[in-house]
């Protein structure tokens, strides 16, 4: 069971991916074909079930990483055409930039970081819940 404060903090780190996934939706939608099981964006409820761009993180404690706890930041393109390892380090790159600038706002007073380490973006620092 988790605690209320712990599923209020995610809610809002979810809320920035949401965010996030317009904004890829929008610069990159209509470059490649979707997977066919995969709705148009903004077909559903939940942009992780829509479009192009699936775009989360998961909790890892931090064992091997120089930051410690935090998130791991995943993308996932829903397309069956080969996407350029440049094109996927434009999309990585702009996830970083976008998670930099709006996790300040989404969890104002928090010093929350954001690095790419061993090729994943994480993200670190004060991850209390308290406010």
């Amino acid at each position: 069971m988790r605690s209320r404060e712990a599923m209020q903090w995610e809610k809002v780190l979810k809320s920035v991916f949401d965010e996030i996934d317009h904004e890829l939706e929008a610069g990159y939608g209509g470059t490649y074909t979707l997977h066919p099981s995969r709705p148009e964006h903004g077909s559903t409820s939940n942009p992780e079930a829509d479009g192009l761009f699936n775009v989360g993180a998961a909790y890892s404690a931090g064992f091997g990483s120089k930051h410690g706890p935090g998130y791991v930041v995943d993308i996932r393109l829903s397309t069956l055409k080969e996407v350029p390892a440049e094109v996927r380090a434009e999309i990585k790159a702009s996830v970083l930039q976008y998670l930099d600038e709006r996790l300040p706002a989404a969890f104002p007073g928090k010093e929350l970081r954001v690095s790419e380490e061993n090729g994943v973006i994480r993200i670190h620092g004060d991850l209390s819940l308290d406010e």
